[in-house]
């Protein structure tokens, strides 16, 4: 796969291989790759946007490009656990390929989403425009939740919060969201939330209460964890908090901090790193 780094545990026998996702901002997290490849993990990461000869926006990108990852991983590493890590789109990404992937052991998705949203910014044809599903697979479009073209943004300087966006989205395509909806039921291997209670992306704490919901009702365990007070990005140790942008994100430096501190250990042991 183009565009795409593998960073290997010091030892060079990996414990497990994660598939590490960014989100829209389109920048690849090495810190945190080596981080995960500390404690003895194999991790792969692709830039799968954005970057050279690539689409500009995620607009019906083929999930395949995910499922051949974590086959690659598992050529590599036959016999070594496969995770995938993401955080908000790219938790998404996360979710729809291991419902997709059996070979997919563990999930940890941080700020994640329970439906399919439509494209953010263009697809290969460079236009974002009429609003296509984020994904396909076998070259269809995923049903997806389309966005209120009527939301206005409260504050027209500085950072945007688009939560209240996405929250007015599933009231006014309420018809849309069944059809959207992941089916978290059909994940075999263990799932991972991380959410902020303050994330103002999009309403991550909603999301990971129907997610978890809905595997409960199939008889599925789902691990939580969250702070009240963080945003959209938990800040591990050893990593710095994210720059300023023109998303408003949401918490503190230090909510985000206590957030990343608390879910640190969850993903160890959830991929498979725990010692």
């Amino acid at each position: 796969m183009a565009m795409t780094s593998l960073i290997t545990p010091p030892s060079g026998t990996p414990r497990a291989a994660v598939l590490l996702l960014h989100g829209s901002s389109g920048r690849p997290d090495m810190t945190r790759a080596r981080l995960l490849a500390g404690h003895g993990a194999a991790v792969l990461v692709p830039r799968w946007f954005g970057g050279t000869g690539q689409p500009a926006g995620i607009c019906e990108f083929p999930l395949e490009y995910f499922i051949a990852a974590v086959g690659k991983l598992a050529a590599l590493y036959p016999a070594t656990p496969i995770g995938i890590a993401g955080i908000s789109k790219g938790a998404e990404a996360a979710l729809l390929t291991a419902v997709h992937d059996p070979r997919v052991s563990s999930v940890v998705a941080l700020a994640p989403t329970s439906v399919t949203w439509a494209n953010v910014g263009p697809g290969p044809d460079g236009t974002a425009f009429p609003r296509r599903s984020s994904w396909t697979l076998n070259g269809l479009p995923l049903p997806f939740v389309p966005y209120d073209e009527d939301w206005k943004p409260a504050e027209l300087a500085g950072p945007v919060a688009y939560r209240t966006h996405y929250e007015s989205s599933l009231v006014t395509h309420a018809g849309r969201v069944p059809a959207a909806t992941i089916t978290v039921e059909r994940i075999t291997g263990s799932v991972l939330l991380v959410h902020g209670g303050d994330d103002q992306v999009w309403p991550a704490d909603v999301f990971a209460a129907a997610i978890r919901a809905r595997r409960r009702e199939h008889g599925l365990p789902t691990t939580v964890v969250s702070e009240p007070s963080a945003g959209h990005q938990p800040v591990f140790s050893g990593e710095t908090p994210p720059a300023p942008s023109r998303l408003a994100r949401g918490g503190t430096p230090e909510a985000d901090r206590r957030l990343g501190a608390a879910a640190w250990p969850e993903i160890l042991t959830a991929l498979g790193l725990a010692t």
